[in-house]
């Protein structure tokens, strides 16, 4: 019976979701034009809450954890395991107050209604993962925005998502230049719990009726701190929340 339902929602739900990216691509562009960033960013809010809670039609079960633990007033950066495609719309959603940017593939700018153009004039990172040199200078760039700014980047360390959920060594370079560029920011680790169950056989067909955990975990000040070492610290923080440490 599961199998049969995992066909019959699946499309539903991908229609949905590509319904969503459609519409709120023009929905952005106007609110850019109207009400510069603060407006567009709205939009933005409200369709990732859409894109997360329309999920519930493949009977996900969704909750978020720790929201309380966020800090506020001074810029953050975001670390977080890697599962799916469906990854960003949560943390968009949970640090929303903190207006999330995102260290992402070049690839991802262009080609995506919604998606692409909130990457490019949100102020997100996009970088070649082919060269090295000027991945540092945009994860640079948006160091200093979030210092600036007191806006908070999201990173995955493990640079590929993992697709059976098992956690990949994390890498550091890029946590260390955004903590280079933005001495003040404070790192949070924020675990996402499902993802990859909902893609067992990939986009289609998605499962039914899995859980989806998103936690924030206590935050760590990094002053002082080896990147490195850090980095493992993070790494072992979010194994052992999903039970793989």
């Amino acid at each position: 019976m599961k199998t049969i339902l995992n066909y019959i929602l699946s499309p539903i739900y991908l229609l949905v979701f590509g319904l969503l990216l459609v519409i709120f691509h023009p929905i952005q562009i106007v609110c850019r034009y109207l009400g510069g960033y603060p407006l567009r960013k709205k939009s933005v809010d409200v369709l990732n809450f859409f894109l997360i809670y329309t999920q519930m039609i493949m009977g996900a079960r969704i909750r978020f954890y720790g929201l309380d633990r966020i800090p506020q007033g001074r810029p953050l950066i975001i670390v977080s395991n890697h599962q799916s495609t469906f990854d960003i719309p949560p943390i968009v959603w949970a640090f929303r107050k903190n207006h999330p940017k995102f260290v992402s593939k070049q690839e991802l700018g262009k080609g995506i209604p919604s998606i692409s153009y909130n990457l490019r004039h949100g102020g997100s990172a996009l970088i070649d993962r082919k060269n090295g040199r000027q991945s540092i200078v945009e994860i640079n760039k948006l160091g200093k925005h979030i210092e600036k700014e007191n806006y908070s980047a999201s990173i995955f360390p493990e640079g590929t998502r993992s697709k059976d959920g098992m956690v990949k060594k994390f890498q550091h370079p890029g946590i260390a230049s955004l903590l280079r560029a933005a001495p003040s920011a404070c790192i949070v680790p924020f675990v996402i719990d499902g993802n990859s169950r909902l893609m067992l056989k990939g986009y289609f067909p998605l499962q039914v009726g899995v859980k989806l955990n998103y936690t924030v975990l206590d935050p760590i000040e990094p002053a002082g701190r080896d990147v490195k070492e850090l980095t493992e610290e993070i790494e072992l923080k979010i194994k052992q929340h999903l039970g793989q440490a």
